[in-house]
């Protein structure tokens, strides 16, 4: 199995200061990374340096067409409904809060994810 890559602090720090703030939003551990959910609904996270983003289909489209990539946390396995932001991007902190902004946006309209209770013994 691949290693999952570790943000380094600096990653950290950015995806911090992109994350919109948003009463509703939590940051929390995932992957070995950090992600951010609202309601319940993980809608962008950290992969070692990369940050990756939940988009509609015509919105993952035109991160792709400008240099983004399907999110696949282990190889030939993408995560439906996510894409990883350009490594270029990194350099235009609000063009990356804008497409949180957009990304918060779309998981805002899911369902809100029901935690999964533990059988009782």
């Amino acid at each position: 199995m691949p290693k999952i890559p570790k943000p380094d602090e600096e990653s950290k720090a950015f995806f911090e200061s992109v994350v919109p703030d948003h009463p509703n939003v939590r940051i929390r551990p995932m992957f070995g990374n950090v992600s951010a959910f609202v309601n319940g609904n993980m809608f962008m996270g950290l992969f070692g340096p990369d940050v990756f983003v939940r988009l509609p289909e015509d919105e993952r489209e035109a991160v792709t067409a400008e240099g983004g990539t399907a999110f696949a946390p282990m190889p030939g396995r993408p995560m439906k409904e996510y894409v990883t932001l350009p490594g270029s991007w990194r350099d235009d902190a609000d063009r990356v809060r804008e497409w949180a902004a957009r990304s918060l946006e779309w998981a805002e309209e899911l369902p809100p994810k029901q935690s999964k209770s533990k059988p009782k013994t």
